[in-house]
């Protein structure tokens, strides 16, 4: 396995579109050898699901696409980053209005930092932003073989 991976996919700023980014993510962190059934998987699929969603409701329609990169440097870190195009940073939004939505960054940030990581936020050179999320990764062990 390479000491260095990444994959990207880029999908329409629609409601769909979450669901498709978390299925990749999860099907290429398999193939990297994250087993899906675990709670480091779970913990991404909620953290891919509340960036991918903030992407779609928060850019109100003026980023007609985003894009999930991901990258895995073997034995040190996963990053998880969401770009779209538009330049609004997201915020924590007052208490009041947290009731029915706005607590998806609170999340992100809890479960980053439950995991040992953390979330940046950067412009990107065309004017949008890069949410993202770096973990610890750690290879998980190969099966034991039965001799």
């Amino acid at each position: 396995m390479a000491d260095h991976q990444e994959a990207s996919v880029t999908l329409p700023s629609d409601p769909a579109s979450v669901s498709a980014a978390r299925t990749y993510v999860t099907d290429v962190l398999a193939e990297w050898g994250l087993p899906s059934d675990s709670e480091t998987a779970d913990t991404v699929r909620l953290i891919v699901s509340e960036l991918t969603t903030n992407a779609v409701q928060h850019t109100f329609g003026l980023s007609p696409t985003f894009t999930v990169d991901i990258e895995l440097d073997r034995d040190e870190q996963l990053r998880i980053g969401v770009t779209d195009s538009h330049p609004r940073f997201p915020k924590r939004l007052p208490a009041a209005v947290q009731q029915d939505n706005g607590r998806g960054m609170v999340i992100i940030r809890w479960l980053t930092a439950e995991s040992g990581g953390k979330l940046t936020v950067r412009p990107t050179r065309e004017g949008g932003k890069t949410v993202s999320i770096t973990l610890p990764w750690t290879a998980p062990a190969e099966p034991a073989r039965a001799d």
